[in-house]
């Protein structure tokens, strides 16, 4: 009776810690609370050149969170594309000042060559959610960093 009673304390801990909200993928990225507009959302922030290469690669499930964000230290022009992204993605791209510069919507990509999605204008941040998620961003959106 002992036994069973451990296996099943054994079995219950095992099952709590399959339950977590961490994105498989996602380990090591700081998360913060980012405000759009007037919606709060919870992002992977990608703030050094490592984790913006990585970025949404090979995550399929973003588990609790609502997207990532980009962070760059400079106002940027560059290109994102879709290699080894599994997920349809929209990308919107806002100035130093937190000001929407653009949005686009981008397909996976798994074989070369993968299109790069550029916005119209430069942008110090760039915010990914799976396609559909961002539609209440419009052109009088701002960002707002959060904790």
């Amino acid at each position: 009776m002992l036994i069973r009673v451990l296996f099943l304390m054994a079995l219950a801990a095992l099952v709590a810690g399959c339950g977590s909200d961490e994105a498989a993928g996602l380990e090591g990225f700081e998360t913060s609370t980012i405000t759009v507009g007037s919606s709060e959302i919870v992002v992977a922030v990608a703030d050094t050149p490592d984790k913006r290469s990585q970025g949404l690669m090979g995550v399929t499930d973003l588990g609790g969170l609502d997207g990532m964000l980009f962070v760059f230290q400079v106002d940027s022009d560059a290109g994102f594309w879709m290699k080894n992204t599994l997920i349809p993605l929209d990308i919107a791209f806002f100035a130093v000042e937190g000001t929407f510069v653009d949005s686009l919507t981008m397909a996976p990509c798994t074989e070369d060559p993968c299109p790069t999605y550029r916005p119209s204008g430069s942008y110090r941040y760039a915010l990914e959610a799976p396609a559909g998620d961002l539609a209440f961003v419009t052109s009088t959106a701002r960002l707002e960093l959060g904790d």
